[in-house]
C-alpha cells in the first residue's frame, strides 16, 4: 500500500512540476509546437512571420526534383523590401563545414598532419594556450581541444574585438576548459586558429583557398568571404529583439566576420559534401574521421540551419533574420525547421519561382 501511495505522490509531483515548468517556457513555443501542420512549406513560413521573425528564407532540394525556393517577411524592414529566396545571408558557423573540407584537402595533400600539435604550428602560443604541446589539429577540428571559447568571454558581442589578434588575446593565458581529447565543447577559438593555419600553410587568404578548392569546382558564385565583398543591399537585414535598427553592418573581428551566401549555394555545397562528389579519392574518409556533415549558424541577427536528410534524399536550408537575448527565437526556428521537414516528407513542398 505504501509503495502505491509513494508512486501516486511522485506521479502527482511530476505532473505539478511539468505544469509549473510551462510558466517558464514562452507560450509562443508551445503554440508553434502544437499548431496543426500546414499543407505547404510556404504556409509554414507565413506562420513563422506571425510568431515574430522579420524574414525567413528556405531552400529545399529533393533528389530527382527541381529545387524549391521559399521566402516570407522582410528582406529589409525599414525600406519595406520583401524577403526573397536569392538573398545573401550571414551563415555564421555553417562556414566551419567549409573550413573542415579545406583542412581535409591539406591533410590529403600532406601539407598538414591531423596529429601534429598546436605547438608545432604555432610555437609562439606555448605558454599562452594551456596544453599547446598536446592539443592536436584533429582535436581542434573536432572541438575536443579544451581551448576556451572566445565568444563566451565577457562583452564579446557588445564590444567585439577589432581583429583576429585581439580576438585571440581574449583567451590567451586562460586555464583550459578540460584536458585535450577528454571532452567535447564547442569553441570558436579552435576555428579562429584553424583559419590562421590555413593561411599560414597556403600563403593565401583562407576564403580565397576555399573559393579555389571548393566553390569554383561546384560552380558556386553566390558565396563570399564577408559582407565587404558584396553590395550590402543584397544582404538580408539582421534584427535583434529590442534593437530597432538593422544590424547587418555590424562586424565581429576580421577573422570572425561571417561568410555570406545564398540558401541555394549552401544547399548545393551541402549536397556535394554529403554525396561525396565534393571530394577527391580518399578525401571523404579523412573528412568523415574529423567532422560532421550538417551544421547550424548563430550570430546576432542571423540564425541558419543546413541539413541533409538521407532518408528522403533532401537538403533543407533555413535562414531566419531575427534573434533575441533569451534564445527562444532559436528554439522557435528549430521547431519551424522540423515542421518544414515533415511537410516535405508528406510530399507537399511546392515550388515557387526564384525572384
Amino acid at each position: 500500500m505504501k509503495k502505491k501511495q509513494t508512486k501516486r505522490i511522485l506521479r502527482i509531483m511530476f505532473i505539478i512540476a511539468s505544469i509549473s515548468s510551462l510558466f517558464f517556457v514562452p507560450w509562443i513555443l508551445v503554440r508553434a509546437l502544437l499548431a496543426p501542420l500546414p499543407d505547404t512549406v510556404q504556409e509554414q513560413l507565413d506562420k513563422g512571420i506571425k510568431y515574430g521573425f522579420d524574414g525567413i528564407v528556405v531552400y529545399v532540394d529533393q533528389g530527382g526534383k527541381e529545387p524549391a525556393f521559399y521566402a516570407a517577411g522582410w528582406h529589409d524592414r525599414k525600406n519595406k523590401i520583401p524577403a526573397h529566396p536569392q538573398a545573401l545571408f550571414k551563415i555564421a558557423s555553417i562556414s566551419k563545414l567549409y573550413d573542415a573540407v579545406a583542412i581535409t584537402r591539406l591533410v590529403h595533400d600532406e601539407r598538414l598532419s591531423l596529429d601534429k600539435a598546436l605547438a608545432d604550428y604555432f610555437p609562439e602560443l606555448v605558454g599562452r594556450i594551456e596544453n599547446a604541446e598536446t592539443i592536436t589539429l584533429r582535436m581542434m577540428v573536432q572541438h575536443r581541444s579544451g581551448i576556451p571559447n572566445l565568444t563566451d568571454t565577457p562583452n564579446f558581442w557588445s564590444n567585439p574585438p577589432e581583429n583576429s589578434n585581439d580576438a585571440l588575446e581574449l583567451v590567451l593565458d586562460l586555464p583550459a576548459d578540460f584536458e585535450p581529447g577528454k571532452k567535447y565543447r564547442y569553441s570558436n577559438t579552435n576555428y579562429l586558429l584553424i583559419s590562421e593555419l590555413i593561411e599560414k600553410v597556403t600563403g593565401m587568404r583562407k576564403f580565397e583557398f576555399i573559393r579555389e578548392e571548393i566553390l569554383t569546382p561546384l560552380g558556386l558564385k553566390n558565396t563570399f568571404g564577408s559582407a565587404h565583398e558584396v553590395n550590402i543591399d543584397d544582404v538580408m537585414s539582421g534584427y535583434y529583439v529590442g534593437i530597432e535598427e538593422d544590424i547587418k553592418d555590424s562586424e565581429y573581428g576580421s577573422k570572425l566576420t561571417s561568410m555570406i551566401a545564398t540558401a541555394e549555394d549552401v544547399g548545393i555545397f551541402l549536397r556535394a559534401l554529403n554525396d561525396g562528389s565534393l571530394f577527391e579519392e580518399s578525401e571523404q574518409e579523412i573528412y568523415s574521421s574529423i567532422y560532421v556533415y550538417n551544421h547550424t549558424g548563430l550570430m546576432p541577427g542571423y540564425q541558419s540551419i543546413a541539413k541533409y536528410h538521407k532518408d528522403i534524399d533532401t537538403v533543407v536550408i533555413q535562414f531566419n533574420n531575427t534573434t533575441n537575448f533569451d534564445g527562444y527565437d532559436w528554439n522557435l526556428a528549430e521547431i519551424m525547421y522540423r515542421r518544414i521537414v515533415k511537410i516535405v516528407r508528406r510530399g507537399k513542398a511546392y515550388k515557387i519561382q526564384k525572384s
